[in-house]
């Protein structure tokens, strides 16, 4: 229970520090946003607080598909619209928080009255963005388990939909779910790639088998899937066997920002549901255990950084807890009590098996 509640808090850890009140989340020098944490006294000296370090929206909705996934629901269909109705609820919480606008437009679609329809928003052309990915660990958290793989690739691809209709975005957050649940199976962080390649089948499946949207789906899950391909075969670890991922010897804030920004789509590293995973992943595989590693590839890059944290945070947590990170991170964190609570009522949720 314990790496859950880490996990939680550690999202909304490496979300603030990613975010920094919105300064450095749109900053697109990784080298200035080290500069001036060194002038902050470094990672260790920070203490984190809801004034100078507020969460951002993307950790409100993180929360908030964690809240509908840990109540009562006696089917699937009942959970996707209690998902609606709190979606369409957290718009207004969201206010002052600069949400991601795909959100707010998707959210007006929903239909928290419809029985039927309540969660079938269009396609969106615009809605590649990372903000199904970054609300979806808690999916994989609560449908950790490999005999479940079947509901969790539905659940995120449909929580994905509902803000995000478009391959790029809710792929990115069946990505976010699927690690989630590698990390708490205590896979190898190496193959978890590999993993996501094979999983993609099942969840084109499963958008087959709802026949929704096929046709423009096409060529936008082409590109997801050839994205992750390429990213896979640069860090050498696309084939069972290979193991020890390629690092360029030289890796300073300026070349990171360089091969993440080609890894992007339109040159802003961690906007789009393909690329904040990946370079979330790419700090964990880097990192390891190493806290502040993490935080110096996934929270202080140039680009979307709180959402490559939120992610990022997040796995570290499943895969190591706190015990690794300096108190004043978390201990005055915004909404600490709710995230940790949100923690174990998911790690309850998911031992309770329906």
């Amino acid at each position: 229970m314990e790496k859950f509640q880490a996990a939680v808090v550690l999202g909304g850890v490496g979300d603030a520090l990613g975010y920094r009140k919105g300064r450095w989340e749109g900053c697109t020098s990784g080298a200035q946003i080290q500069q001036e944490l060194s002038a902050l006294g470094g990672l260790g000296s920070l203490k984190l607080d809801p004034e100078n370090w507020p969460l951002s929206d993307g950790v409100l909705m993180h929360m908030t598909t964690a809240e509908a996934l840990v109540t009562d629901y006696w089917c699937l269909e009942d959970l996707y619209r209690e998902l609606v109705r709190l979606y369409v609820e957290a718009m207004v919480s969201l206010q002052g928080r600069r949400p991601d606008p795909n959100t707010v437009e998707s959210c007006i679609h929903l239909k928290p009255d419809n029985y039927l329809l309540a969660w079938h928003t269009p396609f969106n052309e615009k809605g590649s963005g990372f903000g199904a990915a970054t609300k979806a660990m808690c999916v994989g958290m609560r449908y950790w388990q490999p005999e479940r793989l079947d509901t969790l690739v539905e659940v995120s691809i449909e929580a994905g939909r509902m803000t995000h209709h478009h391959p790029i975005g809710f792929l990115g957050s069946l990505c976010t779910a699927l690690f989630a649940s590698y990390a708490v199976q205590g896979k190898p962080v190496v193959s978890w790639g590999r993993g996501l390649m094979k999983v993609i089948s099942k969840a084109e499946e499963y958008c087959r088998k709802t026949i929704r949207h096929m046709a423009e789906y096409q060529e936008k899950w082409f590109y997801f899937e050839a994205k992750w391909q390429f990213y896979l075969e640069e860090r050498g670890i696309e084939e069972e066997g290979q193991n020890n991922p390629l690092f360029p010897d030289r890796y300073e804030a300026e070349e990171m920002d360089k091969v993440y920004k080609r890894w992007s789509s339109e040159g802003k590293p961690g906007r789009r549901g393909h690329d904040a995973p990946m370079i979330a992943y790419d700090a964990l595989l880097a990192a390891g255990s190493d806290w502040g590693e993490l935080c110096k590839r996934a929270m202080f890059h140039g680009g979307e950084s709180s959402a490559t944290g939120l992610v990022a945070g997040c796995l570290y947590g499943l895969l190591y807890g706190l015990s690794k990170v300096p108190p004043g991170l978390y201990q005055n964190l915004d909404k600490r009590e709710r995230l940790e609570a949100l923690g174990e009522k998911l790690f309850q949720a998911a031992a309770a098996e329906k």
